[in-house]
């Protein structure tokens, strides 16, 4: 089946290309970031959350999250594969929320903007999800 572009309906080709390269590149960092330890993330505000952080770490975990969050960064600036890295991404967008909502409040911001850019990247390429959805 030939990839067809998706019809934005109301959004502007460039606004979508924006948010795409920026989501994209956020990913990317952040993703490397967790590879590479090149910049040093916030400190978790409760025991708990470094607790937690710990145990990702040290069961290689976070290397996973790593991994699932370059390949989507790199599929989203390449434009290749963006719907079903978003779909994938969602997992990461939900668990990184709910760890800032339930564990590390202090942060909330970063799980909120990073739900909010895969939801509306979602909303953006819903038209590809139609024939996953359609019910037999």
């Amino acid at each position: 089946m030939k990839y067809k572009q998706p019809k934005y309906q109301s959004m502007n080709p460039k606004v979508v290309l924006g948010i795409r390269i920026v989501f994209g590149l956020a990913i990317l960092f952040f993703g490397c970031n967790k590879l590479f330890y090149f910049m040093d993330p916030p400190a978790p505000s409760t025991k708990i959350a470094g607790s937690f952080l710990r145990v990702l770490v040290s069961s290689k975990t976070m290397m996973l999250v790593a991994i699932v969050e370059i390949c989507a960064g790199i599929a989203l600036l390449a434009n290749r594969f963006v719907p079903l890295m978003m779909v994938i991404l969602m997992s990461v967008s939900v668990n990184a929320f709910l760890y800032h909502l339930k564990l590390d409040i202090k942060h909330w911001y970063i799980g909120v903007v990073f739900l909010g850019l895969n939801i509306l990247m979602l909303y953006i390429y819903k038209d590809q999800y139609k024939d996953l959805l359609k019910s037999q």
